[in-house]
């Protein structure tokens, strides 16, 4: 494991504060011991207390027909704190309106069954051209939540409320 973060003492210490090393990731310990990691802290979406893992949502919304690339995150909300949104790249000559009614069927299947909150449905789907990335390959959620929150390069963006 790494000791540190190299020529950054601060980082490094909160790295690993009380002698643990803080990943930043969320998980459970499943019954056989394992350890099932479940989403970052930081890309967990808390409306109204409950806590919605973004990777599941990805995870639903992935699988769907239309669908080439997603990310879920949670936009500022007056009264629940943040909602959870999708925001989806469309696989090539796939209609907006189609994918979102099949997204929409399958969040409300999940729901019906049990198997996902209802209050985890997300509130819309934003339809952008590519989704943003780091220099490292990895969805650049926070910069997804700027762009989305301001309307800043959103422009080729469709907003299809669930």
């Amino acid at each position: 494991m790494t000791q540190g973060y190299y020529g950054n003492e601060q980082a490094s210490d909160e790295l690993w504060a009380g002698g643990y090393l803080h990943t930043g990731d969320v998980g459970y310990i499943r019954e056989d011991g394992s350890l099932q990691i479940t989403d970052r802290l930081k890309d967990v979406i808390k409306t109204g207390g409950e806590w919605i893992s973004s990777l599941a949502l990805e995870n639903i919304a992935s699988a769907c027909s239309g669908v080439e690339d997603v990310a879920a995150i949670g936009l500022p909300h007056a009264k629940w704190g943040e909602r959870p949104v999708l925001v989806a790249q469309l696989a090539k000559n796939a209609e907006p309106d189609q994918v979102r009614r099949v997204i929409l069927e399958e969040f409300q299947s999940r729901a019906d069954m049990g198997d996902l909150s209802k209050w985890a449905v997300p509130d819309r789907i934003f339809f952008i051209d590519r989704l943003p990335r780091t220099s490292v390959g990895k969805l650049d959620k926070k910069l997804l939540r700027q762009e989305i929150s301001t309307g800043t390069d959103v422009k080729s963006c469709v907003v299809v409320p669930m």
